[in-house]
């Protein structure tokens, strides 16, 4: 069998496999043996041939895949609405408990409850905002 087409095999096989695994990875070894068909049906030798995938390779390995996986990853999209208040600082304006009270959230006032049903806590203090059901925010004083 000639070597072109054992390359040849070898890419197709490599990108098959990628199609599986998503990692960029399989798929950069399969375009070097790609590369080293092409080389390898011009007559190159064996020796050459296994030096240009290693060079092409570790090229696409190094400098190609981490701009795929850039590209291929979800960038971290904003938070809007009451997504965006979860994390954030509020301010108790009216006694919470486990049952019942008002906080101030970035100018808005919103009613609240303590994480911690045993808590209660005093008008003026600071608060984490821990997650917010419907519209009620649920907060733990800040340390």
């Amino acid at each position: 069998m000639d070597a072109w087409l054992i390359w040849l095999i070898t890419a197709v096989l490599l990108g098959a496999a990628e199609i599986f695994t998503l990692t960029a990875a399989l798929g950069l070894l399969g375009g070097a043996a790609l590369v080293t068909a092409a080389l390898a049906a011009l007559g190159l030798p064996v020796f050459w041939q296994f030096l240009v995938f290693a060079l092409v390779a570790t090229a696409g390995v190094v400098f190609v895949r981490p701009i795929a996986l850039r590209r291929l990853t979800p960038r971290q999209s904003e938070r809007f609405g009451v997504d965006a208040l979860i994390g954030g600082i509020a301010y108790v304006t009216a006694e919470v408990t486990g049952r019942d009270g008002r906080v101030r959230i970035g100018g808005e006032e919103w009613t609240a409850r303590a994480y911690d049903e045993t808590l209660v806590i005093p008008p003026g203090t600071t608060v984490d905002v821990i997650e917010i059901k419907g519209s009620t925010a649920l907060v733990y004083p800040r340390e």
